[in-house]
């Protein structure tokens, strides 16, 4: 029985094996995820039941409410419960904000997808784009450039960088939207139809709404590229520049073979590390985006993890927690198939 399993496992795509191999693990991970993220939340200062009825409750209406929270049973019960609920689907009810978790994490999920889309996008441009510039003009401007950017990138914080460019480009020279949500207030939000206000509101061919969210979105962008481009940049021009400098390169450019079609050869055989970062980047960027969603007024997720700490909000923010937690496995599991289809030699 085995014997015939494993037959019938071989003559399997190699990407359907990756995707049924890497399904196999995501229940232990998410449980291990449920596991940790419940206990270490319960660590958080602060009684909820104190914050919802404030410093002047009385000990019984507070007790009351806990009570009625499930916080006076023990902690193991608690788990269990949490468990049973959450696979049911239910992930509780916010005490901040007393709707259900999955309906905030709902409305609020498409907010920053769309911020993380966009950003990952811009990061990727820059930093694949200076990378190879300053490789192949190396002493040039973009080189030096580069060098000095790649110094500077990882130590600056998301949030003083978002500071600067509202006060630049907002407070000083007015050229960006106001730093207050996805939307001007004076504008109706397109008909959700992918959650992206940009494409929905191409899709409803309301170019005000339109105009409107592409232009909060450049700041935040902006902010999200210019921190984590770097990181790329400098392991592209790693890789790349080891390639570049091959004897296959070499030799190709001996025949004759013109430098752009070189330029792509190289390019894609430098991909399977860039192509790790950038999974690793596009994680990073989901909590990354909780300063910069905090300081532009997003309304995303991060926003919400946000509240949810301020507020000892416990199903709020496991809640977003485990959706952070699924998003970051689905994110490596589309980089394993991208690594089958750069590179069938790569096994992962």
């Amino acid at each position: 029985m085995i014997i015939t399993f494993r037959r019938q496992w071989e003559v399997l795509p190699r990407s359907l094996q990756i995707i049924l191999g890497r399904l196999a693990l995501v229940v232990p991970q998410m449980f291990g995820v449920l596991l940790v993220t419940f206990f270490l939340i319960r660590l958080l200062p602060g009684d909820p039941a104190v914050l919802l009825l404030g410093n002047m409750a009385t000990p019984e209406a507070v007790e009351q409410l806990r009570d009625r929270l499930g916080l006076n049973d023990s902690i193991w019960t608690q788990f269990l419960v949490y468990c049973g609920n959450v696979l049911h689907g239910d992930l509780g009810v916010s005490i901040f904000t007393s709707n259900p978790v999955t309906v905030d994490l709902m409305e609020r999920g498409p907010a920053t997808i769309e911020l993380i889309f966009y950003g990952m996008i811009l990061t990727v441009v820059i930093g694949v784009a200076v990378a190879v510039i300053s490789v192949r003009k190396p002493g040039g401007t973009v080189d030096i450039v580069s060098r000095f950017y790649g110094l500077a990138a990882g130590a600056i914080p998301d949030f003083w960088i978002g500071l600067i460019l509202i006060y630049v480009f907002f407070t000083l020279l007015g050229w960006a939207a106001a730093p207050f949500g996805r939307i001007d207030v004076f504008l109706n939000a397109p008909p959700p139809v992918t959650g992206f206000y940009t494409i929905d509101a191409l899709l409803a061919g309301d170019f005000d709404a339109f105009r409107s969210a592409a232009g909060r979105l450049v700041l935040p962008v902006i902010t999200l590229a210019i921190v984590n481009a770097g990181g790329l940049m400098k392991m592209t021009q790693s890789v790349f520049s080891g390639v570049w400098e091959s004897d296959f390169v070499r030799h190709a450019r001996a025949c004759g073979v013109p430098e752009r079609v070189i330029m792509r050869a190289a390019l894609r055989n430098s991909l399977p590390p860039i192509i790790t970062m950038i999974g690793f980047l596009v994680g990073f960027l989901l909590g990354a985006a909780v300063l910069v969603e905090t300081i532009f007024s997003w309304g995303g997720l991060g926003q919400y993890a946000v509240q949810a700490v301020m507020n000892s909000d416990y199903p709020a923010l496991q809640g977003f927690i485990l959706v952070a937690a699924a998003f970051t496995l689905l994110v490596y599991l589309v980089v394993d198939i991208l690594y089958e289809l750069v590179d069938p030699r790569i096994k992962v």
